[in-house]
């Protein structure tokens, strides 16, 4: 999507917040008569209560396909799955290990493809970190992101969104765990026109410095386990600590996706601080949720 079409989606999360929390929002009917399929490959707690929840406060009627339970289970190629199930849905949000599993379910299914985590993004989730970022700082372009850790599909889709909305980003990783190349070239591309500094650094420190906001995820994410005394050993001091947020502008707030493997790449102290807005990022994944599916679903 556009720069302006982003910022139009997290103006529309707002919205739809205020009508949530109103309790008028399934007057609007935005899904009636919709029905959504969440086809999941990976486990998953906020991504899919929160889009199970909008599907039904919307209006709509959703059905959970945890692919265990399909045929795709027993070697159905993606492509044959795609073709029945975009003949009985008008929608399909999908939590895949590949990128390219997306790519067929968009090319067979004929339905709008929402794409709930692959192994290359994770764009719902930037989406409702922009608008919690927005909705707590009161703007976005010219703040400071700090993203501590791995260079993952959620640092991915951070890069791509704080270029198109102007902010500046510094990522923190080890040495082998950069973002993908294309994505950091995309977002290099996108932030040329909108002023949006982006950098890669080793030293977490370095990131932070006069950062408006700290982020970190999981150092070992779904699918990397046989890694992870490697990834252990690897992300050793990219941690959001006190010590860390010190480094930072006063009034920094800490953010995490979840879920947080507290005393690894983020304390319980930093957490369960008064900095930490953890748990409003969390509750406004359903919000997120709610403005794509309307997007999506038009």
């Amino acid at each position: 999507m556009s720069e302006q079409e982003l910022t139009a989606l997290l103006e529309r999360t707002g919205q739809l917040k205020s009508l949530l929390h109103k309790g008028t929002a399934n007057e609007l009917n935005i899904l009636r008569n919709k029905i959504v399929g969440l086809l999941f490959e990976k486990p998953s707690t906020r991504t899919r209560t929160g889009f199970e929840v909008a599907v039904d406060r919307l209006g709509g009627k959703v059905i959970y396909l945890a692919s265990s339970e399909t045929q795709l289970s027993r070697g159905e190629p993606v492509k044959d799955t795609a073709r029945i199930l975009g003949s009985y849905l008008d929608c399909i949000v999908a939590r895949v290990y590949s990128q390219g599993s997306l790519e067929e379910l968009s090319k067979y299914s004929g339905v709008p493809i929402i794409n709930a985590l692959s192994d290359l993004e994770h764009p719902t989730q930037a989406v409702c970190d922009l608008f919690t970022m927005m909705e707590v700082k009161g703007k976005l372009e010219g703040l400071k992101l700090a993203y501590i850790g791995d260079g993952n599909n959620v640092c991915n889709s951070l890069l791509l969104g704080a270029a198109m909305v102007g902010m500046h980003i510094s990522v923190a990783c080890p040495t082998g765990y950069d973002p993908d190349r294309t994505i950091l070239s995309k977002a290099e591309e996108i932030a040329s026109n909108t002023r949006a500094k982006l950098s890669i650094l080793r030293k977490p420190a370095d990131a932070a410095e006069k950062a408006d906001v700290l982020y970190t995820d999981v150092w070992v994410s779904m699918g990397e386990e046989a890694e992870r005394q490697k990834r252990l050993q690897a992300f050793q001091g990219y941690q959001i600590n006190s010590d860390l947020l010190k480094v930072a502008n006063e009034g920094a707030i800490v953010m995490h996706c979840l879920p947080a493997h507290r005393g690894l790449e983020i304390t319980d102290d930093v957490i369960e601080g008064t900095q930490s807005v953890v748990w409003r990022q969390g509750e406004n994944k359903f919000y997120a949720a709610a403005s794509t599916l309307e997007l999506c679903c038009k």
